[in-house]
C-alpha cells in the first residue's frame, strides 16, 4: 500500500498552487444561471422524495438503512430541468468499504486496467485520451469513514495539443458499487493551466458518487457527480447485456445509460465488461475506446513491423533535420511495407486509419522535402505504433517512448517559435513523468527531475535555443535509462 504524493515540477507546482489560491470556495456566490439550475434540480428532488430530518438525510425505503445526506435547499424550480424521482435511484444507502482497491466491478474495471486509449472528435478536432492507473493511492474521509481511493490519470489531447489532466479518485463498495470520490482537474489554453473548473473532493465539497452500480438494472438512476452549484450528473439506465462493437470485434453484455447535466443536456454513453467507459457521445463530440490493456493484452512480443515503424519514424526525423531525403524516403519506403503487413493481420480498428493517415502524410512530408511537416508526421507515426505495441509491451515501457516524444515535439515546436506549444509540451512531458517515476531506480530519477528543472527554466524564459538543447539534452538522458522494473 502506497501513499506517495505525486511529483511536480516548479512550473507546474507555481501554476497549480496559485489556481487553486484563486479558485472561489464551492459555497461561494456562483452565476446566476448555474444557481437557478442548481436550485431548481435540488427543489425536484425535495418535491419528489418528501420531507427529511434536521439533519439532511432521508428515511430509508427499505425501512431504516442509513442513508447518504443529501442537499435540502429549496428554491424556484426552473422549466425544463428534470430528475428522477427517489425511489428510482440506487444510490442513496450508505457503503462501507473493506477493500475499497480491489474493484472487480466488470462495467468500471479501474484497478485492473493499466493503460486505456479512447480517441474521438471534440468541437471539429481530433480528440485523444490517455487513462493510465497509477500506482499511487490516496486517503479520503467521508461519513466518518477513511476510505483508500485508487488515482487514475486522465489526460486529454486537443487537436494534438494538451486541453485537460484529471486525478480521478475511485473505491469500491463492499456490495461491489464504484464510487466516485472526486477530482484534482486541470483545464489548459495556450499551453498553460487556465483554470481547476470541475475540482472537488468527497467529505469536503459534497458526498461521494455512485459511477456504477454492482449490477445495473434497466431503469436504475444514480448520481455519478453532485455537488451543488457547482456540478451535478444524474444517470438512468437503458438497457443491459447490450453487444458492442469493440477494439477487436463485438464485446457482450455491454450497459446503455443516459446522463443529464446541469444544464439540462444530455448525453449518451455505454459501458462494456473488461474495458470500463466505451463510447460517448452528445452535440456532435464523440469520444470512443480505442484500446484497453491488459484486456486487450497479447502475450506474444512485438512484431517486427511495429518496431519498424517506431524505429523508422526515429530515423525519418533526424533525417529531415538534416535534409537527407534520400534516406528519408527509402525509409518511408520500408515503414509502409512493414504497415501493410500489420495492417493484413488483426489491428484494432480505431488505430487503423489512424496510422494509415500518419503514414501517407509522412510520405508526402518526405516528398515534398518539407522538414517541418516531415518531423510532425514522424512523431504522429511514431505515437501511433506506440499506441499499437500496446498490446505487447509493458506500459511504463509505452510511456518511456510517449516522455521521449514529448521532447521530440518541443524540438519541432521551439524549431517554429512556438513558444505556447513548447510550454504545454512541457506539460505533457510532466504529467507522463507522474506515470513512470515509480519504475526508475533513484540515480536515474533524481538526474532526470534536475534535468526536467532546467528545461522548465528555459521554458519559462521562453527562451527558445535553450529549449532545444535541454531537450535533447533530455532525449539522450532517456536513451540511457534501464527502467528498474
Amino acid at each position: 500500500m502506497r501513499h506517495n504524493p505525486i511529483a511536480l515540477t516548479m512550473n507546474r507546482r507555481n501554476q497549480e498552487r496559485s489556481l487553486r489560491q484563486a479558485r472561489p470556495e464551492r459555497h461561494a456566490p456562483r452565476p446566476a444561471l448555474a444557481l437557478a439550475l442548481a436550485a431548481a434540480l435540488l427543489a425536484a428532488a425535495l418535491l419528489a422524495s418528501g420531507c427529511r430530518d434536521e439533519g439532511g438525510s432521508a428515511s430509508a425505503s427499505g425501512g431504516g438503512q442509513e442513508t447518504i445526506a443529501q442537499a435540502t435547499i429549496a428554491q424556484p424550480v426552473v422549466e425544463g430541468l428534470t430528475v428522477a424521482p427517489e425511489s428510482e435511484r440506487v444510490d442513496l444507502a450508505s457503503p462501507t468499504f473493506s477493500d475499497p482497491t480491489n474493484v472487480s466491478n466488470p462495467l468500471f474495471p479501474v484497478s485492473k486496467q493499466e493503460s486505456v486509449l479512447l480517441l474521438g472528435r471534440v468541437d471539429g478536432k481530433p480528440f485523444r485520451t490517455e487513462v493510465t492507473l497509477l500506482p499511487e493511492t490516496r486517503i479520503v474521509e467521508w461519513q466518518g469513514q477513511q476510505v483508500e481511493v485508487l488515482v487514475s490519470q486522465y489526460v486529454a489531447y486537443l487537436g494534438g495539443r494538451i486541453e485537460e489532466v484529471a486525478y480521478d479518485f475511485y473505491a469500491q463498495d463492499d456490495n461491489g458499487a464504484v464510487w466516485y470520490f472526486g477530482e484534482d482537474v486541470f483545464n489548459f489554453k495556450d499551453g498553460v493551466i487556465a483554470n481547476t473548473h470541475g475540482t472537488w473532493i468527497a467529505g469536503k465539497d459534497g458526498p461521494a458518487a455512485m459511477i456504477m452500480p454492482a449490477d445495473p438494472q434497466v431503469g436504475d438512476v444514480y448520481r455519478p457527480e453532485n455537488i451543488p452549484g457547482f456540478v451535478f450528473e444524474e444517470v438512468t439506465v437503458k438497457s443491459v447485456d447490450q453487444t458492442l462493437e469493440g477494439p477487436l470485434g463485438p464485446v457482450e453484455g455491454g450497459l446503455v445509460i443516459e446522463e443529464v447535466h446541469m444544464d439540462n443536456s444530455t448525453e449518451g454513453k455505454t459501458f462494456g465488461p473488461g474495458y470500463g467507459e466505451f463510447f460517448t457521445g452528445g452535440g456532435g463530440d464523440v469520444e470512443a475506446l480505442a484500446l484497453a490493456v491488459p484486456t486487450d493484452a497479447l502475450s506474444e512480443p512485438t512484431p517486427a513491423e511495429l518496431v519498424t515503424l517506431e524505429s523508422g519514424a526515429a530515423d525519418v526525423f533526424d533525417a529531415a533535420q538534416s535534409k537527407d531525403w534520400n534516406e528519408a524516403q527509402a525509409t518511408v519506403k520500408r515503414m509502409t511495407a512493414a504497415w501493410e503487413t500489420v495492417r493484413a493481420g488483426e489491428v484494432p480498428n480505431r488505430l487503423e486509419p489512424q496510422m494509415s493517415g500518419a503514414l501517407e502524410a509522412l510520405a508526402e512530408g518526405v516528398r515534398s522535402r518539407k522538414a517541418p511537416e516531415a518531423r510532425q508526421a514522424a512523431i504522429d507515426v511514431a505515437r501511433w505504433s506506440l499506441d499499437l505495441q500496446l498490446r505487447h509491451r509493458p506500459v511504463t515501457e509505452i510511456d518511456l517512448a510517449r516522455f521521449d516524444l514529448w521532447a521530440a515535439q518541443m524540438l519541432v515546436d521551439a524549431a517554429a517559435g512556438d513558444a505556447a506549444a513548447v510550454n504545454g509540451d512541457f506539460f505533457s512531458i510532466d504529467y507522463i513523468r507522474d506515470r513512470i517515476q515509480h519504475i526508475l531506480g533513484a540515480a536515474d530519477l533524481t538526474r532526470l527531475n534536475t534535468e526536467l528543472e532546467e528545461l522548465n527554466s528555459a521554458v519559462a524564459d521562453e527562451d527558445l535555443p535553450a529549449v532545444a538543447d535541454a531537450a535533447r539534452q533530455l532525449r539522450d538522458t532517456l536513451a540511457g535509462f534501464r527502467p528498474a522494473g
